[in-house]
């Protein structure tokens, strides 16, 4: 399932398959199931469809929030960054076979995925309300970079995606929600209201299972966090911070706050 979404290039078709399949796992597990976990090889790269252009982040031009031509914008990147998160999310089932890990692990995964299917087709929902499409804008080609450095280090990839990446998330989404608050956009405000509620659990299964590989390695979780981030992660952490989110999601400031300097 999880291999069949990442060679999947269409992002509305990848997104129905994906939460197909997060159905048919959950009605598996509400029925008392154990279902095989499997083995597979998952590419390095998903499947992408041929727009939106891939640019360079510092190539993707800027526009003021302020205006329509910016709001789209700034739905079409978030639009983005959900679709890439869906196939993050499956390839976090995918690449660590190798990994023992309890159902639970798949269990979290696969309901993100599904949210983040939701999430996407929601900005797509937004992007068409509004004249546009994903796939009308450039977007940017570093997001799966972090996929890619951490494919063989399962905590790093919990370090990095979900506990700075996503976490990133709940710290800029309160101010998209106030712009189109006052742009009057209550279609995109109830989206991005949804999308933000729904993130705090996924940030917090990347911390939860973080915790959980460090208990097993008998590893300081705040020394190894740390370590991680410093090797996958290109540049610091800049504030500000939702401190409020990221604690009920599992992620304290002595977390965070070091990384704000270079190390």
């Amino acid at each position: 399932m999880a291999e069949a979404v990442l060679r999947c290039g269409d992002g509305r078709a990848k997104t129905q398959m994906s939460r197909g399949f997060a159905a048919q796992w959950q009605a598996a597990r509400t029925a008392g199931e154990t279902p095989d976990v499997g083995r597979t090889s998952p590419p390095m790269q998903p499947a992408r469809p041929e727009r939106p252009e891939l640019l360079r982040p510092r190539d993707v031009p800027h526009r003021k929030p302020g205006t329509p031509e910016g709001r789209i914008a700034l739905l079409h990147a978030v639009a983005h960054i959900e679709l890439n998160a869906v196939d993050l999310h499956w390839d976090i089932i995918a690449r660590f076979c190798d990994v023992k890990l309890p159902m639970g692990f798949y269990d979290d995964w696969v309901k993100a995925a599904d949210e983040e299917s939701k999430h996407f087709n929601l900005m797509c929902d937004c992007l068409e309300s509004a004249g546009s499409f994903y796939g009308a804008l450039p977007a940017h080609a570093g997001m799966w970079r972090a996929a890619e450095d951490t494919a063989e280090d399962l905590m790093g990839r919990l370090a990095v995606v979900p506990m700075v990446l996503e976490a990133r998330g709940l710290d800029v989404t309160p101010g998209m929600i106030r712009i189109f608050q006052q742009a009057k956009d209550k279609g995109a405000v109830a989206a991005l209201e949804t999308i933000y509620a729904e993130e705090v659990a996924h940030v917090a299964y990347g911390s939860k299972w973080f915790h959980f590989l460090c208990g097993r390695f008998d590893e300081d979780p705040k020394e190894q966090f740390h370590a991680l981030v410093r090797q996958y992660f290109h540049g610091v952490l800049k504030p500000p911070f939702n401190e409020e989110k990221r604690a009920e999601a599992g992620i304290p400031p002595d977390f965070y706050w070091p990384l704000t300097e270079q190390g």
